[in-house]
């Protein structure tokens, strides 16, 4: 994210052949606390850059008898990370075809007004400031990348194993002794992703392309990987087998983390101080085998952590059961939870495999724990102790190798003062807490969750909406969500059914949030809130809250859709 802008930390070269215009722009630039050189003609001006490079050149067309465009060329050969704005009386097009070409950030028209002269500057000068922090980016990310040995895994026509280098034997957990084996059946510490692809570029005759996927090396650990095949043909065109080249980028991505904040982790969205500790914690809690209970009010998104406990730890593998403990009954929720053996009870016509038994080496998420019985807890905690269980009309217990995730939205410390739940359990499954934050403490998050529900329900209402109307913005800002984020995707729903523009507007919002605010506060709905304090859009976040619209995404950041085209340019190039 680019930082605040400190006018005194740039310097700015003035070049025009009138010394009023020298003298009048010098000083507004001045008074607002740029550093400023100025120079009547193209020979001062290249003194001055062979002394420093500036950040900023505003360059006169017409200097004396020479073109101005000449010293852009000069200017940007020497700093091509200066930016540098055309002044001049009689805009052509062709003259400004031919600046833009070379790099012309912009163009200033002769009367030059104090405001337009500062706004274009500030935005030359903040465009310049986030090309170098990309810049400094890159150089990072190169430095790790010259780091990474990749790993080489080849193939024959037969898909068996011919050769692999030592970062395969690390990464995939080959050996010497699996050459000339079939890929497919060997039993490999990963899910098997990168073998079958890499099969798969064999039988297809086809290249193929797997961009940052999770696997584990041969310890376990988890690792994120980028994979690329491409078939071995001979001179004759005959497929002779296939090679793969696996980049472990997982130092990569690490290093993108520390250098900006993940808007999203494993389906969850948020951008604020609460969910990047929440994300770090997922991280940290990922391969410890212990019972984790989640906390949070109703639609807080508990299943989607849940999700991501499994999906980034040791059990990612495995399976991921998912059982709500208040929509059944305790019989039925015992049989669902621990099977049955056929005549059991009244009904029982068939054995039944347990959620239990099915979540044997993965994980077994328990959502609404606090509303299970007295009976069903003494049996849970058996299993919490012990691993083992009988199913419900079978006195044989069954072992299990499965991870507990329980979550509720009620105060189980609560429920065990008051005798309805038990302390052993408790204990057993609040071994490691994890508390969501409801959305009226994460008010930073509205943008970005707004936005990614509008994705969502244009995909599935095939429509094309980009964002919404300032006004029913604020309405957000100033509900409570008692909901929390379930609350908000329904009311988006609702306004993206009931939307007949490409903007949700007021009237498209469901009436009872609109009469929520209404009994809540006297003030009419409309009325603007200023929303809390967040960081500036960057370009990428601006897309996505118009849908991809560029025009509407310069008018967000503040910008010419002619600078967003060219930031899209330089990254496509990059």
């Amino acid at each position: 994210m680019i930082s605040v802008m400190q006018p005194s930390s740039f310097r700015i070269l003035l070049v025009d052949d009138e010394e009023g215009i020298r003298f009048t722009l010098g000083c507004l630039l001045k008074k607002e606390g740029f550093r400023v050189e100025v120079a009547a003609g193209r020979g001062e001006a290249l003194a001055l850059l062979a002394a420093a490079p500036f950040d900023l050149a505003l360059v006169d067309i017409m200097l004396a008898g020479e073109s101005g465009i000449g010293l852009l060329g000069d200017i940007k050969s020497m700093y091509p990370s200066t930016q540098v704005i055309m002044i001049t009386g009689r805009p052509e097009v062709d003259t400004a075809a031919e600046a833009v070409r070379l790099g012309a950030f912009d163009y200033l028209t002769k009367p030059i007004r104090h405001e337009t002269l500062m706004a274009v500057s500030r935005h030359a000068l903040s465009a310049k400031k986030m090309n170098d922090e990309r810049e400094l980016y890159r150089a990072n990310l190169d430095a790790i990348f010259r780091t990474v040995t990749d790993s080489i895994v080849m193939v024959d026509r037969e898909g068996c194993l011919a050769q692999f280098n030592a970062a395969a034997g690390h990464l995939c957990g080959l050996n010497g002794d699996m050459i000339g084996m079939d890929l497919a059946a060997l039993n490999l510490s990963c899910n098997g992703m990168c073998a079958a692809t890499l099969l798969e570029t064999l039988r297809r005759n086809v290249p193929q392309e797997l961009r940052r996927f999770e696997c584990r090396n041969r310890e376990g650990k988890p690792r994120v990987a980028s994979f690329t095949s491409t078939p071995v043909v001979d001179a004759d065109g005959t497929v002779d087998g296939a090679v793969a080249v696996i980049r472990d980028e997982t130092r990569l991505v690490d290093l993108e983390r520390s250098l900006r904040t993940r808007s999203t982790y494993h389906n969850i969205v948020g951008n604020s101080a609460p969910m990047q500790r929440l994300f770090a914690l997922i991280e940290a809690l990922a391969d410890v085998p212990t019972t984790v209970l989640i906390n949070g009010e109703s639609g807080t998104g508990k299943e989607l952590v849940a999700a991501a406990l499994h999906a980034t730890g040791a059990r990612s593998g495995g399976p991921f059961v998912k059982v709500n403990c208040s929509a059944l009954s305790e019989s039925l929720l015992e049989s669902e939870l621990f099977g049955h053996v056929r005549g059991a009870f009244t009904g029982a016509i068939a054995d039944k495999v347990g959620r239990f038994q099915k979540a044997h080496g993965g994980t077994l998420f328990l959502d609404e724990i606090g509303d299970i019985s007295s009976a069903v807890q003494m049996r849970l905690l058996r299993v919490l102790q012990e691993s083992e269980f009988e199913r419900v009309g079978e006195s044989t217990p069954l072992r299990v190798d499965v991870r507990i995730i329980a979550a509720t939205n009620q105060n189980l410390a609560d429920k065990v003062s008051q005798g309805t739940f038990r302390q052993d359990l408790f204990y057993r499954l609040n071994v490691v807490r994890v508390v969501l934050p409801a959305l009226r403490e994460r008010l930073d998050d509205l943008e970005p969750l707004v936005a990614h529900f509008i994705a969502k329900f244009n995909v599935k209402f095939g429509r094309d909406i980009t964002g919404v109307s300032s006004d029913a913005m604020a309405v957000f800002h100033r509900h409570d969500w008692p909901g929390n984020v379930r609350e908000l995707e329904h009311a988006i729903e609702h306004a993206s059914i009931l939307c007949k523009s490409d903007i949700i507007s007021l009237s498209d919002l469901p009436q009872d949030l609109l009469d929520s605010l209404r009994a809540d506060d006297a003030s009419p709905v409309d009325a603007p809130v200023a929303p809390s304090s967040r960081p500036p859009l960057t370009l990428e976040e601006a897309l996505v809250m118009t849908g991809g619209n560029k025009s509407r995404a310069a008018d967000l950041l503040g910008i010419s859709r002619r600078t967003v085209y060219r930031h899209l340019e330089e990254c496509q190039s990059k």
